[in-house]
């Protein structure tokens, strides 16, 4: 994984003192080369042991080759240097064509840190785990409800019998239909609603494997799933932030459809067979 994504991505679950290191590292990463771990930590007003710590931390042997990673991947990507906040003022061109730009970059980047951090051992289990269920519950809230239903009436045209709700007390009543061997999909975006991990535990109790969709951050819904899907999304504006977390989760959800389709012949002819008659009803 490209040091500054790895950084980036575990920002969420740092101490105060390393997050300070993290968010001088993102937007000075053009500039690391020049800082010594000294004159990081004078910048920093913390001590040089806290650099050398945090470089450590992240599988780098001291500073030094933190520095050097960080290096080597700004000058083969260009992506040391921070994208200017949406709302700035304009050096160049019209806002418009500013803000269109800079949406587009953040979402491409924050896409690509959900893939690093969602790698090909973690992904294709989880798509044999649902291909393999006889049936998959799928759960959401607010926001999350929104993909939930969405991903859950996909799955539904693969022929995946698919029991689907955004009421929590509904679905705990169907967690009496749960059979071992059956996939709840649990979406949270922080992951920390105590009535979904009580679903969750429940789901497990009746041996049935809990899939949970989340940031990337430490929360009781990830931390007790059998599978976890995550999600990295990151913007100093709070609106942004939540374009870049939808952005990222609908792309990731895509990619797992897709996979579905693939790994399951029988399950992609169900597919077309579904939207002819979908066609079908359209048109009569």
């Amino acid at each position: 994984m490209p040091p500054l994504v790895k950084i980036r991505s575990e920002r969420d679950q740092m101490s105060a003192i390393e997050r300070r290191i993290t968010d001088f590292i993102l937007e000075n990463a053009h500039l690391l080369r020049d800082y010594s771990s000294q004159q990081l930590a004078n910048a920093l007003g913390i001590s040089q042991s806290s650099v050398v710590k945090f470089a450590q931390k992240f599988g780098f042997k001291g500073y030094p080759d933190l520095k050097y990673s960080v290096g080597e991947a700004v000058a083969r990507n260009g992506n040391g240097q921070p994208l200017p906040p949406l709302d700035a003022p304009a050096d160049a061109g019209d806002a418009y064509t500013r803000l269109q730009e800079g949406l587009r970059r953040s979402k491409a980047a924050a896409e690509e840190e959900t893939r690093s951090l969602n790698p090909r051992g973690h992904v294709e289990p989880i798509v044999d785990m649902i291909d393999r269920a006889d049936k998959v519950f799928v759960c959401g809230l607010g926001d999350d409800g929104l993909f939930a239903r969405e991903f859950a009436m996909r799955l539904s045209l693969l022929g995946v019998l698919t029991v689907h709700h955004a009421d929590p007390i509904l679905m705990m009543a169907n967690l009496a239909a749960a059979r071992p061997g059956d996939v709840l999909l649990m979406f949270s975006e922080f992951g920390k609603l105590p009535q979904l991990s009580q679903i969750s535990r429940q789901f497990q109790a009746c041996e049935g494997k809990v899939i949970s969709i989340t940031r990337h951050t430490a929360n009781p819904l990830r931390a007790h799933a059998d599978a976890a899907l995550v999600i990295s999304a990151h913007d100093p504006a709070p609106h942004v932030e939540q374009l870049l977390y939808r952005s990222s989760l609908q792309s990731l959800l895509d990619f797992l459809f897709v996979l579905l389709c693939q790994a399951n012949p029988a399950r992609h002819q169900q597919l077309n067979i579904n939207l002819e008659r979908i066609q079908h009803l359209l048109d009569s």
